[in-house]
């Protein structure tokens, strides 16, 4: 009982966050804020346009930013804003990935919608990143929010993963790629350097979302080693899709009428 409530105060915790920061953008511009330096740079310059004065604020008039950087050093910076676009920055991204946790408790299966997952999102990303087809935020955005509640619903229906499970997820990884694509055409890219900058993007919300699902499976393993499978659906996963399904369903219904 102890568990029970003490994971239900933390899915109260994750729904309160995400009623109220769905998709947060990232809020300042600075040199360690998630962002290329090259956009920061651009935007410092057009609020302080004709105001010499106000450069001191962030960039001074000696600062420069480096166009002709290592590749291997615009390899490792957008990892690192992969990584954030994912943690904290992506919540729901965190939760399709949850879903995808909660949907079994053997490994293959898991390995397998992983697996599905990142082969689809990596194709629209490089695709829609490469400027092949450009599908509006507008669309994109319900849709991603879609996939959270499907998930999370097909997890209380059914025991395990269905045998369709891998090609949805497959077809909600092309969707979600197209969202992370939208993030990372916005960070504003140094010439030259669009495959290690997408490499290293790619590369760090990998790490972002195997950084959940190793969580996740770390502070449930003890759970899941002390009770029964059936106990566990009700106490960890029932709740847990619930509450992962009424913020999908939320946020669909936000993004098409109040976004």
């Amino acid at each position: 009982m102890g568990f029970r409530i003490l994971f239900l105060c933390l899915i109260g915790a994750v729904a309160w966050i995400g009623l109220a920061h769905g998709h947060p953008e990232d809020e300042f511009c600075t040199l360690d804020g998630g962002m290329d330096p090259a956009l920061c740079q651009a935007l410092q310059d057009m609020d302080r346009a004709g105001d010499p004065t106000e450069r001191g604020a962030g960039f001074t008039q000696t600062e420069t930013i480096d166009f002709d950087r290592p590749a291997l050093e615009t390899l490792g910076l957008y990892i690192k804003i992969g990584v954030q676009h994912i943690l904290p920055g992506g919540l729901d991204h965190i939760l399709f990935v949850l879903a995808i946790f909660f949907s079994t408790r053997r490994w293959r299966p898991l390995l397998i919608q992983v697996s599905a997952f990142t082969i689809a999102h990596t194709i629209t990303l490089g695709m829609v990143a490469a400027g092949v087809f450009a599908p509006p935020a507008s669309i994109v955005e319900p849709l991603i929010a879609a996939t959270i509640a499907f998930v999370a619903v097909e997890n209380l229906l059914f025991k395990d993963m269905t045998r369709w499970r891998p090609a949805v997820v497959f077809a909600f990884g092309l969707i979600h790629g197209m969202g992370f694509a939208g993030f990372f055409g916005s960070l504003g890219l140094p010439q030259g350097q669009f495959w290690s900058a997408l490499f290293g993007f790619n590369i760090g919300v990998e790490i972002g979302q195997l950084s959940v699902i190793a969580l996740a499976a770390l502070l449930l393993w003890p759970v899941r080693r002390l009770i029964s499978e059936g106990a566990y659906r009700h106490v960890i996963i029932w709740p847990s899709c619930a509450v992962i399904g009424a913020i999908g369903a939320f946020w669909t219904f936000e993004r098409i009428f109040l976004g």
